[in-house]
């Protein structure tokens, strides 16, 4: 990332610690606002992620950031074999997919794991697949933790990443940079009690790598057949790679 982003600036925390605070205040209502926040396409962008994944016929899932659980559950809704599990560093936001799992009967599906992303507690190829959604501009250092879930990944694994970006042609650019700087950190502090929470996902979005940038990146980690697929104008894009 060309510029380190936190959720609260004056804070001594690390980001990690910065970031576990933010989604354990924000978790009781993060699902709805992001369905506003996105205009509900996320859950379109979601199902893509999905039938990428579903394409290779996984008996095993590996969900990071899995937050509230919303990819996780998708994949075991698509994936009626698979053995999924979600990880956090928010114990709040782990807490609100666990009752969302069990409301649709998916416990003995899903084991929502707290975790950092960065040292995962699995041994070295332990899952025929791998996801992140939203999540990987998260990460304290992240090369430590794309290089943790290619540890993890069996050989020949797939790893999916769906993950803002910003588009790169006009009008498309300046509209999408007056919505995430001027109208997004509203639109929080509307519906958030965490007033630096939205400003610090719509920053965050804003520097980190994408396209080209994010591929080179995999590559680097070790990744093979890397591949992205700009989403809605580029405000959004799904990579896919194998190990």
């Amino acid at each position: 990332m060309s510029k380190k982003v936190t959720p609260y600036k004056d804070s001594t925390l690390g980001k990690k610690q910065q970031v576990t605070k933010m989604f354990d205040t924000i978790s009781g209502n993060y699902d709805g606002l992001n369905r506003v926040i996105s205009f509900g396409i996320d859950i379109q962008w979601r199902k893509k992620v999905v039938k990428m994944v579903h394409a290779t016929k996984p008996q095993s899932i590996l969900d990071i950031a899995t937050g509230t659980g919303d990819l996780a559950i998708n994949l075991a809704q698509e994936n009626k074999t698979a053995n999924i599990v979600g990880l956090d560093i928010s114990a709040g936001m782990l807490e609100v997919g666990k009752q969302k799992i069990a409301d649709k009967n998916l416990t003995n599906r899903i084991e929502m794991v707290l975790g950092d992303s960065e040292q995962l507690p699995f041994e070295d190829e332990s899952f025929d697949s791998a996801t992140v959604a939203f999540g990987v501009r998260n990460f304290e250092d992240l090369e430590k933790g794309l290089a943790e879930i290619f540890r993890v990944l069996k050989k020949g694994g797939t790893f999916v990443v769906l993950e803002t970006s910003v588009p790169t042609k006009t009008p498309f650019k300046q509209g999408y940079n007056l919505y995430t700087k001027n109208l997004l950190p509203v639109i929080g502090r509307l519906f958030s009690k965490d007033q630096s929470a939205y400003a610090y996902l719509s920053e965050s979005a804003s520097v980190f790598p994408y396209g080209k940038a994010f591929n080179d990146i995999l590559t680097k980690v070790g990744f093979i057949e890397v591949k992205d697929h700009p989403q809605t104008l580029g405000v959004a894009t799904i990579y896919q790679a194998k190990k």
